[in-house]
């Protein structure tokens, strides 16, 4: 039975994103609209999950949702397998995209940039910060490899737990962090009757340009 949805529909009206308001650095801005969305208890409990886009080596783009660890200067921090699927995808083409959606605040944030592997150093800090559960979880599982079943990954996680029994559990070599380093960012904020709010920046030779597009 087909799924029609064309009904669904909302109609923003919250705010504005005025040019004067805007500002000129792009990451400072992301900074304070993160901020926000943390401390508005109807955005969704994790503020920095997002949309990381990849692409392989046929030029077919994948999706995932990922969490945010980090903001600097050199750009968007992230951690995962470096042998799973998106990890691969990187590997063979460092393009990527990200997408935040704040629904409580209607707000949308697209950034657009090159990604490379952290410092094994930071990776190393990230990683002992984890829980016990999660650091043994990333030597168990065999990311995006297929699987027999539930109990064959759980029957994994025992044996590396007692593996690892007594001993400080290292960072996988095959695990670590990313920095997307933006070259583009797009604000968002729904306005109402779909005449929303869009400032596009994009970095030029070292400098942030910021641009109105239409909705």
């Amino acid at each position: 039975m087909p799924l029609s949805l064309a009904q669904m529909r909302r109609n923003y009206t919250l705010d504005g994103l005025q040019d004067d308001l805007a500002l000129d650095d792009p990451l400072t801005m992301f900074r304070q609209w993160m901020q926000q969305a943390r401390q508005t208890e109807s955005a969704p409990v994790e503020a920095n999950s997002m949309a990381l886009a990849t692409v392989d080596s046929q030029g077919r783009p994948h999706c995932r949702i990922l969490l945010l660890k980090g903001l600097s200067d050199e750009g968007f921090t992230f951690f995962g397998h470096y042998q799973s699927d998106k990890g691969q995808q990187l590997a063979g083409n460092p393009n990527a995209a990200m997408t935040f959606f704040w629904p409580g605040l209607e707000r949308q944030v697209r950034v657009e940039g090159q990604v490379s592997r952290l410092d094994p150093q930071l990776s190393d800090a990230y990683f002992d910060s984890r829980s016990l559960a999660s650091r043994l979880g990333a030597w168990a599982s065999p990311q995006s490899r297929p699987l027999a079943s539930r109990a064959a990954l759980e029957s994994l996680l025992v044996e590396t737990g007692k593996r690892f029994v007594g001993q400080t559990i290292p960072r996988p070599e095959d695990w670590g962090g990313y920095c997307l380093r933006p070259e583009r960012l797009e604000f968002w904020q729904g306005r109402a009757d779909r005449l929303h709010d869009r400032l596009d920046y994009r970095l030029q030779k070292g400098v942030w340009e910021r641009n109105r597009l239409a909705p």
